[in-house]
């Protein structure tokens, strides 16, 4: 068995054999094509360097990716898509792929490196504890059947609710200031690049069918919220299911009833275009316990992920 760099233009194929067996499987993800990775390739925010694919006789039996964000200044680097096709697992392969992540991004200068993993891939779980790895940060995917309209649970009903225009480069620029804004106390933040939003909102190759709101308060932009849905995910899933994307509501106009009616107006909205389930992700821990504000709107947690650190100064 070996590992080797990813050659981009030459190992999709490879990487795909691999992602799609390992994510392409779950319930909350559908496999990827071709044409859709390389249109993510096209993405400001992607990085071939830190790839890496473990081969067992010429075959490509595992992925990892030693992911360094350029625009951070904390010197943290990400283990992002880690597995092996379940019939190699258990031989090794996972201990050779995780060492050489670490190894990728100490050699890059990372002091900090952080792992996800599903809360029941005991496993995996149990690799990364075994590195040194500890437990930091709990995420939730949140689920909410779409059965009726919702109103009258504390919303805001002074807040008018604007549609972003997609292809209003000021439009993009006034979400991309609010989403900096609403998340500059969260886990994990660092500014968001304009490029990268608008590659999202424009070009994502998966969640095409987006649309986006603020919420004005007194003829200020005080949140927003998006909403989307993954058409490949369900024609795969046999599904009818949309996302909430993303909802912040500025920190001064937080606790009234602004981010309830966003939400409730998201949620209505795909229920409009035929969606049954909406689905969320959240940080447990999150500051602004927008947790509380999905429970209160019907969502329930579906799935955990953990996310583990370890210094390695």
């Amino acid at each position: 068995m070996k590992v080797r760099r990813f050659v981009l233009g030459t190992d999709e194929a490879d990487w795909l054999k691999v992602w799609n067996s390992v994510y392409g499987a779950r319930w909350d993800y559908a496999p990827m094509t071709l044409e859709e990775m390389r249109m993510n390739e096209k993405s400001p925010d992607f990085e071939s360097e830190g790839r890496f694919i473990a081969e067992l006789n010429d075959q490509p039996v595992g992925i990892v990716h030693a992911y360094v964000d350029k625009l951070r200044e904390e010197k943290k680097g990400f283990v992002r898509t880690f597995g092996v096709l379940p019939e190699f697992r258990g031989q090794g392969i996972e201990e050779k792929l995780a060492q050489t992540a670490m190894k990728e991004l100490k050699n890059r200068g990372m002091k900090v490196i952080q792992s996800s993993v599903e809360s029941n891939q005991e496993e995996v779980i149990r690799l990364w504890e075994s590195l040194g790895f500890k437990l930091v940060r709990t995420f939730s995917l949140m689920t909410r059947d779409l059965i009726e309209p919702e109103s009258d649970v504390g919303e805001n009903m002074e807040v008018v609710l604007k549609p972003l225009r997609i292809y209003a480069d000021e439009d993009l620029k006034m979400l991309n200031r609010l989403n900096n804004e609403c998340f500059k106390e969260h886990f994990n933040w660092r500014p968001s690049p304009l490029e990268s939003l608008v590659f999202f909102v424009r070009e994502d190759p998966r969640i095409k069918m987006q649309e986006w709101f603020f919420a004005i308060l007194n003829g200020k932009h005080v949140g927003y919220i998006g909403t989307g849905i993954d058409a490949s995910y369900n024609a795969a899933r046999n599904a009818k299911c949309g996302w909430i994307l993303n909802i912040g509501v500025l920190k001064p106009y937080r606790k009234k009833g602004i981010g309830t009616k966003l939400m409730l107006h998201g949620m209505n909205l795909l229920k409009a275009k035929g969606m049954t389930v909406a689905m969320l992700g959240v940080d447990d821990s999150n500051v602004t316990k927008a947790m509380h504000l999905y429970e209160k709107v019907g969502f329930k947690v579906a799935r955990k992920d953990l996310a583990y650190e370890k210094s390695i100064e």
